[in-house]
């Protein structure tokens, strides 16, 4: 059968809701992943849809068998393709390897051997010829969990109703992405980025080195578009990434004047980065950064400028990377 095409609700950052209200919302664990609409007709087959609406169903063989796992019952489910580290973690590195294969299948599936994907399912905006749209989100998800859909390569993990600070606590202790809290009365809103569903992304500090910057553009002209920095590793400066925002005007013009000052022409990170068009500086300023997670070789994902430390001298700061990423 023909399946309407939907696009998927989306959440606003923010923060948790007030604590009077915590039983009027549900709590799931934010995936690391990319965002999917799933498409079963009832005739065994699958068709998986990113964000952009692209039909990306080749990039994922291993999720092919949930195409017959209601049987002859249509409907369009809600989910996270994610590729999981050997903690059990999102890994979204790992993911970035499997992704943009829809038109390479050969390449799909070698990549699929090496590199398994697993669906997270939370959501059935469509189900048994029934638009689900304006039903409230507890009753979609009780639907949801009564389909039973557990299998090799996708799972429905329980939402918690209550507790959401416990749960935004034990995803920092599991190091996990963060909390999406969505309201137990909330609609399936396609394409809107919605209150009623709200992320919250657990962000870490760290304390970095500046070594470099690259020049803005535009109204920045003159000014740093992104400082360049590092951590110490096995007695060196190791580049970790570059941070462009978080400054306010006042701050970037300050912050301009200060790497001026300490410019040279020797690049203070070993090894040297391949970043083109950067200007070194003397690694003598120290920052504090905040950011989500880190890659597989240790650089930082989604970092954002903090404040300058000028408390801390380069070599009593920036925390050693962890030994595994060294």
């Amino acid at each position: 059968m023909t399946l309407p095409l939907i696009a998927p609700m989306l959440a606003t950052p923010g923060s948790l809701p007030p604590a009077a209200q915590d039983a009027r919302w549900a709590y799931e664990t934010k995936q690391d992943g990319q965002r999917v609409i799933v498409y079963l007709a009832g005739d065994g087959t699958l068709v998986l849809r990113a964000r952009s609406g692209e039909d990306i169903t080749a990039a994922y063989p291993e999720l092919r068998p949930l195409g017959a796992a209601l049987g002859d019952i249509p409907a369009v489910l809600d989910g996270e393709v994610v590729a999981l580290d050997e903690h059990g973690r999102g890994d979204f590195q790992l993911l970035q390897s499997r992704m943009g294969l829809a038109h390479s299948p050969g390449r799909a599936a070698r990549r699929a051997a090496e590199v398994p994907v697993h669906l997270v399912l939370f959501d059935v905006p469509y189900l048994a010829g029934r638009p689900l749209l304006r039903q409230p989100y507890a009753r979609r998800r009780e639907l949801l969990e009564g389909l039973g859909l557990a299998g090799p390569s996708w799972s429905t993990p329980a939402a918690i109703t209550g507790h959401g600070e416990a749960a935004l606590r034990a995803t920092r202790e599991h190091g996990l992405e963060g909390l999406v809290c969505k309201r137990l009365d909330s609609p399936y809103e396609p394409g809107v980025r919605s209150r009623a569903w709200i992320k919250i992304r657990n962000m870490q500090g760290v304390d970095v080195v500046l070594g470099g910057w690259l020049p803005g553009k535009g109204r920045l002209t003159g000014l740093p578009g992104a400082v360049l920095v590092g951590q110490r590793a096995a007695g060196r400066l190791r580049y970790v990434g570059s941070v462009g925002t978080g400054w306010s005007d006042a701050e970037r013009t300050e912050l301009a004047a200060l790497l001026r000052a300490d410019e040279t022409t020797v690049c203070p990170f070993a090894p040297v980065p391949r970043v083109p068009g950067a200007r070194w500086v003397r690694p003598r300023l120290v920052g504090e950064v905040r950011f989500a997670t880190r890659t597989r070789a240790g650089m930082l994902r989604q970092p954002s400028w903090l404040r300058l430390r000028p408390d801390l001298a380069p070599e009593e700061s920036a925390a050693d990377i962890p030994g595994d990423l060294v």
